[in-house]
């Protein structure tokens, strides 16, 4: 269908710090975007706020502009059809006490310059400081379209005053990620390719820095080496956060000790440039198992299957969705349980598959839903 008429949308979120979950998000948003918009006969040119436009610009092939350069994020918005907030975990304070005033006050304004504001698939709280959850409420119920991406996201904003006929529940946009063709046959990374021996088990581990003891890494290593002491692996570590992630990755990489008595071998995923790029590391795995909320995501998304060790709640709310729950906390992490049902889930690959089609497949379509209903009201608008 040709494209009828043109419309500027500005995307705000955790974006140009090269965190590849953040930037999946991205990544993903744009790709509704232009599939529904195109399916309806429009045009929607993205304006991304980044702390790094250049990059984000040269990588996803948008207009960007400095997320705190007060002038220009003013003028993108001014410019604008409207204003898109999400996804990610962007109304939080558990990162800090800036992060919610910074997200909000890019939607308020948004709202001042009279634009449509829409709240893309975004994780809500927590929220430990009661000032503000009415600032949340109040600019939230002057929204055009506010989604979330889980059942306890959507009870916090009705707990604070937003109208529950406001919220719709949906995945998280990064379950609608897709790999072309070519990304996934060659699975070539930044001039890396992931190593696959016949028989030989590929285990994708994405870790993070969290307990400051670092008693659940020192766990996750005693699992692992359990594991290799039943069975030859190669262990993959896939860092989504540069450097913290890196960081941590070595730590447990440090603790294993089994690589050489059962013939298993480790190694760790370069930097990726781009989401696409550890999608392809992800699709390449047998079993993942990780911290990291995105790369539980870009399993299932690939039908991976995947053992998730939590250390948030968005964590076990995602894996609930799947009729799942973790092996373990970042508190509470047992090494016999990690190499147990890795061993299980190794040996049980397509049942898993098969036991979590329906569910996959209805979050991967569901996925789609805030990009076709933000290109429906701006259809009604036209």
């Amino acid at each position: 269908m040709v494209a009828t008429s043109s419309q500027t949308l500005v995307i705000s979120g955790y974006y140009g710090f090269r965190n590849i979950g953040d930037e999946a998000v991205l990544q993903s948003i744009l790709a509704a975007l232009k599939e529904e918009s195109e399916a309806a006969g429009m045009k929607i040119e993205p304006v991304v706020l980044s702390i790094d436009p250049e990059w984000t610009s040269r990588t996803y092939g948008v207009k960007a502009v400095h997320r705190m350069k007060f002038g220009e994020v003013r003028n993108a918005i001014k410019n604008s059809s409207g204003l898109i907030s999400g996804g990610g975990s962007l109304l939080q304070d558990a990162t800090g006490v800036k992060t919610i005033p910074y997200y909000l006050g890019v939607i308020k304004l948004a709202q001042w310059l009279r634009k449509p504001t829409f709240v893309y698939a975004q994780g809500i709280g927590p929220v430990n400081r009661a000032i503000f959850r009415p600032l949340i409420a109040s600019v939230f119920r002057r929204c055009e379209y506010v989604s979330v991406r889980d059942v306890e996201s959507s009870a916090l904003l009705r707990d604070i005053g937003v109208p529950k006929d406001m919220i719709e529940v949906v995945p998280d946009p990064v379950m609608g990620l897709s790999l072309p063709e070519a990304d996934a046959e060659s699975l070539v990374l930044g001039g890396n390719r992931v190593s696959k021996e016949e028989g030989i088990p590929l285990v994708g581990v994405s870790v993070r820095y969290w307990n400051p003891q670092r008693s659940e890494l020192k766990k996750l290593a005693e699992g692992l080496d359990a594991l290799m002491s039943r069975m030859r692996l190669h262990i993959r570590f896939l860092p989504f956060h540069i450097p913290g992630d890196d960081e941590a990755s070595r730590f447990v990489m440090d603790r294993l000790s089994h690589l050489e008595d059962h013939g298993s071998q480790v190694s760790i995923a370069p930097q990726s440039e781009t989401p696409l790029e550890m999608l392809s590391e992800v699709k390449s795995c047998d079993l993942l198992i990780g911290m990291r909320l995105h790369s539980l995501i870009y399993a299932a998304s690939q039908n991976v299957p995947m053992l998730g060790i939590s250390y948030d709640p968005k964590i076990d709310h995602f894996l609930g969705r799947l009729g799942s729950v973790p092996a373990g906390t970042s508190a509470d992490l047992d090494h016999r349980i990690v190499a147990a049902e890795s061993e299980r889930l190794l040996h049980d690959r397509e049942g898993w598959r098969a036991s979590h089609a329906a569910q996959l497949e209805q979050l991967r379509r569901e996925a789609q839903h805030p990009a076709k209903r933000i290109v429906e009201y701006l259809q009604s608008k036209g």
